[in-house]
């Protein structure tokens, strides 16, 4: 029996690879940069950003990170359409915006985030588009990137059109 036992391990390390391999591409879950790589991933690429403006103590922003941003349809969708950055709006740390060098705290003022999760969504080249403060949950987020990830808002389409409200009867 001792000689059947390295015979199982290979087998068994063979299937976990095999389906670790076989894992869809959304098991990865969001990619997110940091300010200044994301803005210059944006120039590049040519895609908006979208900024999550959290901090550590935000149980929101917790809350968003489990139920929305973990989602597969999620991540797919913004990690195709998007730049995904992460601004901590508390932090000391420096990063560049519009040539000039700014913590993240004084960034996210300058935003005018007053609550938290802020979402944030800029123009590939790092030009405001809106600010969406608050959580939101998965469907509504969805919505949200698809207006902007498919071009609606740039093509000039109303929220209300692109998300009409059922008509009472």
């Amino acid at each position: 029996m001792r000689s059947l036992t390295p015979y199982f391990v290979r087998r068994l390390t063979l299937f976990a690879a095999l389906a670790v391999l076989a894992l869809p591409a959304h098991a990865a879950g969001v990619v997110w940069r940091s300010w200044n790589d994301g803005l210059a991933a944006a120039a590049g690429s040519g895609r908006p950003v979208i900024v999550d403006v959290y901090t550590d103590w935000c149980g929101w922003c917790k809350r968003m990170d489990r139920d929305t941003y973990a989602r597969a349809e999620v991540s797919d969708y913004v990690n195709r359409h998007f730049v995904m950055v992460r601004l901590n709006a508390e932090s000391n740390e420096r990063v560049t915006y519009t040539g000039r060098e700014l913590t993240g705290r004084t960034l996210a003022g300058g935003f005018g985030v007053t609550g938290y999760p802020t979402t944030i969504f800029l123009r590939a080249g790092g030009e405001h588009m809106v600010n969406v403060p608050g959580y939101l949950p998965p469907d509504k987020f969805m919505k949200l990137v698809r207006f902007i990830g498919d071009g609606a808002m740039d093509r000039g389409v109303k929220w209300e059109e692109y998300t009409p409200e059922p008509k009472a009867h």
